[in-house]
């Protein structure tokens, strides 16, 4: 079993260089882990703190959540992964996702570097690199198709925490990452040597 972290900055492509993986590996042999589904629950909040939240400080995450359910899959067992909407910022209270172990688990998220028990359970770590201005319209295009925001909100959002954070603890933690990934899911080559890379670690592994 192979443990890959995928960190980057909002809009940087982390999730198109998490699909052409997982397509080039073969979804049977791949599990993804989004550090989305992990942010702490919201729900109970006003309207105007639910607008305000900053979901790009560490502080939003659960992380002993996160690092105990993948303490658990590298251990062959399933788990009970969390649910989290964007839209009421909160946990579904009677739904969860089952994941079952595999080969090759991927675990994706801007802020999944900052936190050194989690970094200590992944075998290789890749940043995804991208120019400023590509994750903002990236953003922009993601909250308001997927999350059901206006473009208003957005840029007050990225203004306000997006690019304050990602300045404070995202970009930093890059230090800790084993390859720089630049240009997100366009660099095909990169995509296809991270490949080979893990191929090679399983097979070894065996």
């Amino acid at each position: 079993m192979l443990v890959i972290g995928i960190a980057g900055g909002s809009g940087s492509g982390k999730t198109t260089v998490v699909k052409a993986i997982t397509d080039n590996l073969g979804k049977d042999k791949v599990v993804v882990i989004p550090q989305d589904c992990y942010y702490k629950d919201c729900s109970d909040l006003s309207d105007e703190e639910k607008r305000n939240h900053n979901y790009d400080h560490p502080n939003a995450i659960e992380w002993e959540l996160l690092c105990a359910q993948l303490k658990d899959l590298k251990e062959g067992k399933a788990i009970d992964q969390p649910i989290y909407s964007f839209i009421s910022c909160g946990r579904s209270k009677t739904k969860t996702t089952r994941v079952e172990p595999a080969d090759v688990i991927i675990i994706e998220g801007i802020l999944i570097f900052t936190c050194k028990e989690l970094r200590n359970q992944m075998d290789i770590k890749i940043f995804v690199d991208a120019d400023d201005d590509d994750r903002l319209m990236r953003v922009i295009e993601r909250d308001i198709s997927e999350r059901g925001k206006d473009v208003h909100w957005v840029i007050e959002r990225y203004s306000n925490t997006v690019k304050p954070m990602y300045l404070e603890f995202i970009e930093p933690s890059k230090r800790y990452a084993d390859i720089i990934f630049p240009e997100g899911g366009h660099n095909r080559v990169g995509i296809d040597v991270i490949t080979a890379t893990i191929e090679k670690s399983l097979r070894d592994s065996k």
